[in-house]
């Protein structure tokens, strides 16, 4: 199998190729990172099986949404999932540029949007892994989809755009940060975010000061995609509201974390 250095010497033949080699390179450094750090892995899928768990076998049989409860929050869960995993990606930037790490870099012939590039390509990798184990275990719970392949691919879609636009968002919250444990806090909407959404019960059920967040937040409207794309409920407008929701936060995360980075490491 052909080695992340074996892909970067030969994408380095001109400008944009150099930019690919260098982010892979901090790709595969962010990698190497994850695994000496496994716990902090281990803990990202761990929390979201434990969450569903919970739910299903000690709530669920109290919250009534219309359907089998395990199909209604499978959704809200994938999404709980990369927001564990967002919250890491903030972290592990925020370490880069406490501990010198930067610094360092800044020393070598490696473009500095690749350093954050690098981050969120790792976070997607990691996010891939944990959905995808989510998923599993979702299926041993009981957890019966009715998608077809052309939704399966659709809901793989979203999700990976809203992982993308949620890692560099995170990749800009860890560039501000002065901490990881700031970074850590400053995240923390990432995971609180799901539970004002239709993640856990239906928005009509809450209380009514709380129904305008619940439905008017991007949450939602990628989760209730999700759950059209796999159970087959109905999908109306929150396909393009979700896709709105992500686009637009995916450009402005990129251009605020740029921005921010170019700031702190040329100020």
């Amino acid at each position: 199998m052909t080695s992340p250095d074996t892909i970067a010497q030969a994408a380095r033949h001109d400008g944009f190729g150099a930019a690919v080699s260098d982010a892979i390179t901090m790709m595969d450094r962010s990698i190497r990172l994850t695994r000496r750090n496994s716990e902090t892995l281990i803990m990202s899928v761990v929390l979201p099986l434990l969450m569903m768990a919970l739910f299903v076998y000690v709530f669920g049989g109290a919250i009534d949404t219309g359907t089998q409860y395990i199909n209604y929050v499978v959704p809200g869960i994938l999404l709980l999932t990369t927001g564990y995993g967002a919250a890491n990606t903030a972290m592990a930037v925020a370490d880069d540029m406490t501990s010198g790490m930067i610094d360092r870099l800044r020393s070598l012939p490696i473009r500095s949007s690749a350093v954050l590039a690098g981050h969120v390509t790792a976070s997607v990798a990691r996010n891939a892994l944990s959905t995808a184990i989510v998923i599993l275990t979702a299926i041993a719970m009981g957890f019966r989809p009715s998608a077809t392949p052309l939704d399966w691919l659709a809901a793989i879609g979203l999700l990976l755009l809203y992982v993308i636009a949620l890692s560099w968002l995170a990749a800009a919250l860890g560039v501000i940060a002065k901490t990881v444990e700031s970074a850590s806090a400053l995240s923390f909407f990432m995971l609180f975010l799901p539970y004002l959404s239709s993640a856990f019960v239906r928005t009509e059920t809450m209380p009514r000061f709380l129904q305008p967040i619940s439905e008017h937040q991007p949450i939602t409207p990628v989760i209730e995609s999700v759950r059209s794309f796999l159970t087959g409920t109905a999908l109306g407008s929150s396909g393009w509201i979700a896709l709105a929701w992500c686009g637009g936060l995916l450009a402005c995360s990129i251009t605020l974390a740029s921005l921010l980075y170019r700031r702190r490491t040329t100020g």
